[in-house]
């Protein structure tokens, strides 16, 4: 007898949880793109350079890094916040 198949987001705990395959990452049910990680990477960039704790040469590499990761997923830009698995 076969066994269903198991949806990626199944595998792992309830608190994280990936698919391999696809290369994709959930948090608490909720899929985690690499757009919404880099606006929240630049934003800790920005926010520590304009609140003077953090080196001007760090805070660009953070804001370069959050853009990165956002330019990567920008084709998915729609989704980003959009709540769900959001398994294809």
């Amino acid at each position: 007898m076969a066994h269903p198949a198991t949806p990626p987001f199944a595998r792992g705990n309830r608190l994280l949880t990936c698919d391999l395959e696809h290369r994709r990452l959930w948090v608490g049910g909720q899929r985690l793109h690499h757009g919404a990680t880099g606006i929240a990477v630049a934003g800790a960039g920005l926010a520590g350079l304009l609140a003077r704790r953090t080196p001007a040469t760090r805070a660009l590499a953070y804001t370069l890094a959050g853009g990165i990761l956002m330019a990567h997923d920008w084709k998915d830009r729609g989704v980003w916040f959009r709540r769900g698995s959001q398994v294809d």
